[in-house]
C-alpha cells in the first residue's frame, strides 16, 4: 500500500475535513483518507501509485490548497 502525505492550508473545522474527504474520495483507487483540520495534514492511501496532481486538484476543488510533504 502506498501512502502520500500533504499539508493543507485553510482547514478550520470538521466541515472542511468532510469537503476534502468527499473530493479526494472520488479519485480512482483511493482506499483510505485521513484528514485533520487540527494538524492540517491529509494522508491518502492506495494499493496503486497515487497521482499527486489529481489529489492536489481535488483539494483545490474543495476550496483549499495543499502541497506534498
Amino acid at each position: 500500500m502506498t501512502a502520500n502525505e500533504y499539508q493543507v492550508t485553510g482547514m478550520t473545522c470538521g466541515h472542511c475535513e468532510l469537503s476534502i474527504r468527499e473530493e479526494v474520495g472520488e479519485l480512482a483507487g483511493i482506499q483510505d483518507i485521513q484528514v485533520s483540520a487540527q494538524t492540517g495534514r491529509l494522508v491518502v492511501s492506495s494499493a496503486e501509485e497515487i497521482d499527486d496532481a489529481a489529489v492536489l486538484a481535488a483539494v483545490e476543488e474543495a476550496g483549499y490548497s495543499a502541497v506534498r510533504i
